[in-house]
Protein backbone atom coordinates (compact mmCIF):
# COMPACT_ATOMS: atom_id res chain seq x y z
CA UNK A 1 0.00 0.00 0.00
CA UNK A 2 1.37 3.42 -0.99
CA UNK A 3 1.55 6.02 1.76
CA UNK A 4 0.73 9.71 1.07
CA UNK A 5 4.42 10.62 1.47
CA UNK A 6 5.69 7.92 -0.89
CA UNK A 7 7.97 9.05 -3.72
CA UNK A 8 6.91 8.43 -7.33
CA UNK A 9 7.68 4.99 -8.71
CA UNK A 10 11.29 4.80 -9.87
CA UNK A 11 12.52 7.74 -7.82
CA UNK A 12 14.29 5.62 -5.19
CA UNK A 13 15.83 3.21 -7.68
CA UNK A 14 17.97 3.70 -10.77
CA UNK A 15 21.18 5.49 -11.68
CA UNK A 16 21.53 9.24 -11.12
CA UNK A 17 21.62 9.80 -14.89
CA UNK A 18 18.28 8.03 -15.38
CA UNK A 19 16.67 9.90 -12.50
CA UNK A 20 18.09 13.21 -13.66
CA UNK A 21 16.76 12.67 -17.18
CA UNK A 22 13.35 11.81 -15.74
CA UNK A 23 13.20 14.90 -13.52
CA UNK A 24 14.43 17.27 -16.24
CA UNK A 25 11.76 15.97 -18.60
CA UNK A 26 9.14 16.48 -15.89
CA UNK A 27 10.38 20.04 -15.35
CA UNK A 28 10.42 20.62 -19.12
CA UNK A 29 14.10 21.55 -19.28
CA UNK A 30 15.17 19.86 -22.54
CA UNK A 31 18.24 22.03 -23.09
CA UNK A 32 19.62 21.27 -19.62
CA UNK A 33 19.00 17.58 -20.29
CA UNK A 34 20.82 17.77 -23.61
CA UNK A 35 23.75 19.92 -22.47
CA UNK A 36 24.46 19.17 -18.79
CA UNK A 37 27.07 16.48 -19.40
CA UNK A 38 29.00 18.43 -22.04
CA UNK A 39 28.94 21.63 -19.96
CA UNK A 40 30.06 19.66 -16.87
CA UNK A 41 33.13 18.40 -18.75
CA UNK A 42 33.90 21.91 -20.03
CA UNK A 43 33.60 23.40 -16.53
CA UNK A 44 35.78 20.65 -15.05
CA UNK A 45 38.42 21.34 -17.69
CA UNK A 46 38.29 25.10 -17.07
CA UNK A 47 38.14 24.83 -13.28
CA UNK A 48 34.73 26.48 -13.10
CA UNK A 49 32.81 26.12 -9.85
CA UNK A 50 29.33 24.73 -9.33
CA UNK A 51 27.45 28.10 -9.33
CA UNK A 52 29.00 29.08 -12.66
CA UNK A 53 28.27 25.63 -14.07
CA UNK A 54 24.62 25.97 -13.07
CA UNK A 55 24.50 29.51 -14.48
CA UNK A 56 25.78 28.30 -17.86
CA UNK A 57 23.14 25.58 -18.01
CA UNK A 58 20.28 27.89 -17.07
CA UNK A 59 21.41 30.53 -19.59
CA UNK A 60 21.45 27.88 -22.33
CA UNK A 61 17.94 26.80 -21.33
CA UNK A 62 16.64 30.37 -21.39
CA UNK A 63 18.20 31.11 -24.78
CA UNK A 64 16.79 27.93 -26.28
CA UNK A 65 13.38 28.52 -24.71
CA UNK A 66 13.20 32.03 -26.19
CA UNK A 67 14.20 30.64 -29.60
CA UNK A 68 11.40 28.09 -29.45
CA UNK A 69 8.93 30.77 -28.32
CA UNK A 70 9.86 33.02 -31.25
CA UNK A 71 9.46 30.07 -33.64
CA UNK A 72 5.97 29.44 -32.26
CA UNK A 73 5.03 33.11 -32.75
CA UNK A 74 6.28 32.98 -36.34
CA UNK A 75 4.24 29.84 -37.07
CA UNK A 76 1.17 31.37 -35.42
CA UNK A 77 1.54 34.52 -37.56
CA UNK A 78 1.01 32.45 -40.74
CA UNK A 79 3.53 34.39 -42.80
CA UNK A 80 3.56 33.25 -46.46
CA UNK A 81 7.36 33.54 -46.23
CA UNK A 82 9.85 34.65 -43.59
CA UNK A 83 11.52 37.89 -44.72
CA UNK A 84 13.92 40.24 -43.00
CA UNK A 85 15.48 43.60 -43.82
CA UNK A 86 18.81 41.86 -44.38
CA UNK A 87 17.58 40.84 -47.84
CA UNK A 88 15.72 44.06 -48.71
CA UNK A 89 17.38 46.42 -51.22
CA UNK A 90 16.50 49.91 -50.01
CA UNK A 91 18.41 51.45 -52.93
CA UNK A 92 15.88 49.92 -55.35
CA UNK A 93 13.07 52.06 -53.85
CA UNK A 94 14.45 55.62 -53.48
CA UNK A 95 11.06 56.96 -52.34
CA UNK A 96 11.14 54.78 -49.20
CA UNK A 97 12.36 56.45 -46.00
CA UNK A 98 14.96 53.93 -44.83
CA UNK A 99 15.58 55.61 -41.47
CA UNK A 100 11.86 55.55 -40.68
CA UNK A 101 11.59 51.86 -41.60
CA UNK A 102 14.55 50.91 -39.39
CA UNK A 103 13.06 52.92 -36.55
CA UNK A 104 9.75 51.10 -36.98
CA UNK A 105 11.64 47.79 -36.85
CA UNK A 106 12.31 48.52 -33.17
CA UNK A 107 8.56 47.88 -32.75
CA UNK A 108 7.94 50.73 -30.34
CA UNK A 109 4.97 51.70 -32.53
CA UNK A 110 3.25 48.55 -31.27
CA UNK A 111 3.61 49.73 -27.67
CA UNK A 112 2.04 53.04 -28.72
CA UNK A 113 -0.72 51.18 -30.66
CA UNK A 114 0.10 53.05 -33.85
CA UNK A 115 -0.50 51.94 -37.45
CA UNK A 116 1.61 51.69 -40.60
CA UNK A 117 0.34 52.07 -44.17
CA UNK A 118 2.62 51.18 -47.10
CA UNK A 119 1.47 52.63 -50.43
CA UNK A 120 3.02 52.02 -53.82
CA UNK A 121 3.02 50.27 -57.16
CA UNK A 122 2.80 46.51 -57.44
CA UNK A 123 6.13 44.77 -56.99
CA UNK A 124 7.90 47.51 -55.04
CA UNK A 125 8.49 45.48 -51.89
CA UNK A 126 5.51 46.47 -49.71
CA UNK A 127 4.84 42.88 -48.65
CA UNK A 128 8.54 42.31 -47.94
CA UNK A 129 8.59 45.33 -45.62
CA UNK A 130 5.39 44.19 -43.88
CA UNK A 131 6.78 40.68 -43.41
CA UNK A 132 10.09 41.99 -42.08
CA UNK A 133 8.29 44.22 -39.57
CA UNK A 134 6.13 41.25 -38.58
CA UNK A 135 9.22 39.10 -38.04
CA UNK A 136 10.80 41.84 -35.92
CA UNK A 137 7.61 42.00 -33.83
CA UNK A 138 7.69 38.22 -33.25
CA UNK A 139 11.31 38.48 -32.15
CA UNK A 140 10.39 41.30 -29.74
CA UNK A 141 7.72 39.19 -28.09
CA UNK A 142 4.52 40.46 -29.76
CA UNK A 143 1.76 38.30 -31.22
CA UNK A 144 1.31 38.80 -34.98
CA UNK A 145 -1.26 37.73 -37.58
CA UNK A 146 -0.69 38.09 -41.33
CA UNK A 147 -3.47 37.95 -43.92
CA UNK A 148 -4.51 39.50 -47.20
CA UNK A 149 -7.50 41.84 -47.31
CA UNK A 150 -9.48 39.44 -49.51
CA UNK A 151 -8.71 36.46 -47.28
CA UNK A 152 -9.65 38.34 -44.13
CA UNK A 153 -12.98 39.43 -45.60
CA UNK A 154 -13.71 35.84 -46.63
CA UNK A 155 -12.91 34.64 -43.11
CA UNK A 156 -15.19 37.29 -41.60
CA UNK A 157 -18.08 36.45 -43.91
CA UNK A 158 -17.71 32.69 -43.31
CA UNK A 159 -17.56 33.29 -39.55
CA UNK A 160 -20.71 35.40 -39.73
CA UNK A 161 -22.54 32.65 -41.65
CA UNK A 162 -21.36 30.04 -39.13
CA UNK A 163 -22.16 32.27 -36.13
CA UNK A 164 -18.49 32.46 -35.16
CA UNK A 165 -18.07 36.14 -35.96
CA UNK A 166 -17.81 37.40 -32.37
CA UNK A 167 -15.06 34.90 -31.56
CA UNK A 168 -13.07 35.76 -34.68
CA UNK A 169 -13.45 39.48 -33.95
CA UNK A 170 -12.22 38.95 -30.39
CA UNK A 171 -9.22 37.00 -31.69
CA UNK A 172 -8.37 39.74 -34.18
CA UNK A 173 -8.78 42.41 -31.53
CA UNK A 174 -6.43 40.59 -29.13
CA UNK A 175 -3.46 40.23 -31.52
CA UNK A 176 -0.85 42.93 -30.95
CA UNK A 177 0.03 43.40 -34.64
CA UNK A 178 -2.36 42.64 -37.49
CA UNK A 179 -0.87 42.78 -41.00
CA UNK A 180 -3.35 43.16 -43.87
CA UNK A 181 -1.70 42.83 -47.25
CA UNK A 182 -2.96 43.80 -50.72
CA UNK A 183 -5.85 46.10 -49.85
CA UNK A 184 -7.04 47.39 -53.20
CA UNK A 185 -6.31 44.44 -55.45
CA UNK A 186 -9.84 43.00 -55.15
CA UNK A 187 -13.01 45.13 -54.85
CA UNK A 188 -15.05 44.21 -51.78
CA UNK A 189 -18.76 43.61 -51.48
CA UNK A 190 -20.74 46.00 -49.31
CA UNK A 191 -21.00 43.40 -46.54
CA UNK A 192 -17.30 42.58 -46.79
CA UNK A 193 -16.33 46.25 -46.61
CA UNK A 194 -18.52 46.77 -43.54
CA UNK A 195 -17.03 43.73 -41.78
CA UNK A 196 -13.52 44.97 -42.56
CA UNK A 197 -14.44 48.40 -41.22
CA UNK A 198 -15.68 46.78 -38.00
CA UNK A 199 -12.36 45.00 -37.61
CA UNK A 200 -10.43 48.26 -37.89
CA UNK A 201 -12.84 50.05 -35.56
CA UNK A 202 -12.50 47.37 -32.88
CA UNK A 203 -8.71 47.61 -33.04
CA UNK A 204 -8.67 51.43 -32.98
CA UNK A 205 -6.21 52.50 -30.25
CA UNK A 206 -6.19 48.90 -28.93
CA UNK A 207 -3.68 47.30 -31.31
CA UNK A 208 -1.41 48.12 -34.24
CA UNK A 209 -2.25 47.39 -37.86
CA UNK A 210 -0.04 47.34 -40.95
CA UNK A 211 -1.78 47.77 -44.31
CA UNK A 212 -0.23 47.54 -47.75
CA UNK A 213 -2.05 48.91 -50.78
CA UNK A 214 -1.35 49.63 -54.42
CA UNK A 215 -3.88 52.48 -54.36
CA UNK A 216 -3.55 56.05 -53.09
CA UNK A 217 -6.06 57.03 -50.40
CA UNK A 218 -8.33 58.87 -52.84
CA UNK A 219 -8.92 55.62 -54.74
CA UNK A 220 -9.86 53.48 -51.74
CA UNK A 221 -13.54 54.23 -52.38
CA UNK A 222 -13.34 52.05 -55.49
CA UNK A 223 -12.50 49.09 -53.21
CA UNK A 224 -14.75 49.84 -50.25
CA UNK A 225 -17.64 51.05 -52.39
CA UNK A 226 -18.71 53.93 -50.13
CA UNK A 227 -17.25 57.40 -49.62
CA UNK A 228 -18.75 57.54 -46.12
CA UNK A 229 -17.20 54.21 -45.12
CA UNK A 230 -13.85 55.10 -46.69
CA UNK A 231 -13.76 58.43 -44.88
CA UNK A 232 -14.57 56.84 -41.52
CA UNK A 233 -11.98 54.11 -42.07
CA UNK A 234 -9.19 56.51 -43.03
CA UNK A 235 -10.09 58.72 -40.06
CA UNK A 236 -9.34 55.83 -37.70
CA UNK A 237 -6.35 54.40 -39.54
CA UNK A 238 -4.51 57.67 -40.01
CA UNK A 239 -5.03 59.07 -36.51
CA UNK A 240 -1.76 57.51 -35.32
CA UNK A 241 0.07 56.36 -38.45
CA UNK A 242 3.39 56.16 -40.26
CA UNK A 243 2.99 56.22 -44.04
CA UNK A 244 5.60 54.50 -46.18
CA UNK A 245 5.70 55.74 -49.77
CA UNK A 246 6.98 53.00 -52.05
CA UNK A 247 6.51 54.20 -55.62
CA UNK A 248 8.93 53.27 -58.35
CA UNK A 249 9.70 50.57 -60.87
CA UNK A 250 8.69 47.04 -59.96
CA UNK A 251 11.38 45.49 -57.78
CA UNK A 252 10.27 42.00 -58.84
CA UNK A 253 10.48 42.88 -62.55
CA UNK A 254 14.00 44.22 -62.04
CA UNK A 255 15.04 41.00 -60.33
CA UNK A 256 13.44 38.89 -63.07
CA UNK A 257 15.12 40.91 -65.82
CA UNK A 258 18.46 40.58 -64.01
CA UNK A 259 18.09 36.80 -63.81
CA UNK A 260 17.24 36.59 -67.53
CA UNK A 261 20.30 38.66 -68.46
CA UNK A 262 22.54 36.51 -66.26
CA UNK A 263 21.13 33.33 -67.85
CA UNK A 264 21.67 34.74 -71.35
CA UNK A 265 25.30 35.61 -70.54
CA UNK A 266 25.85 32.11 -69.15
CA UNK A 267 24.41 30.55 -72.32
CA UNK A 268 26.68 32.66 -74.48
CA UNK A 269 29.71 31.68 -72.42
CA UNK A 270 28.92 27.97 -72.64
CA UNK A 271 27.92 27.94 -76.34
CA UNK A 272 30.65 26.48 -78.63
CA UNK A 273 32.13 28.87 -81.17
CA UNK A 274 32.31 28.02 -84.86
CA UNK A 275 30.18 27.54 -87.97
CA UNK A 276 27.29 25.08 -88.15
CA UNK A 277 27.25 22.89 -91.27
CA UNK A 278 23.67 23.16 -92.64
CA UNK A 279 23.82 19.60 -94.00
CA UNK A 280 25.37 17.64 -91.10
CA UNK A 281 24.60 19.95 -88.17
CA UNK A 282 28.22 19.66 -87.05
CA UNK A 283 30.14 22.65 -85.74
CA UNK A 284 33.36 23.53 -87.49
CA UNK A 285 35.66 25.60 -85.27
CA UNK A 286 36.51 28.92 -86.74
Amino acid sequence: MTTPDAMPVGTMNGTPQVLLAHHLKQLKLPTVLREYDKVARECARDGVGHPSYLLRLIELELIDRERRTVERRIRAARFPAVKSFDTFEFTAIPSLNKMLVLELARCEFILRRENIIALGNSGTGKTHVALALGLAACQKGFTVTFTTAASLVNQLMEARDDRRLLKLQRDLQAVRLLIIDELGYVPLSRTGAELLFETFSQRYERGSTIITSNLPFEDWTSVLGSERLTGALLDRLTHHVSILTMNGDSYRLKQSAGRRRAAARADQTQAPSGVVDPHTGEITKS
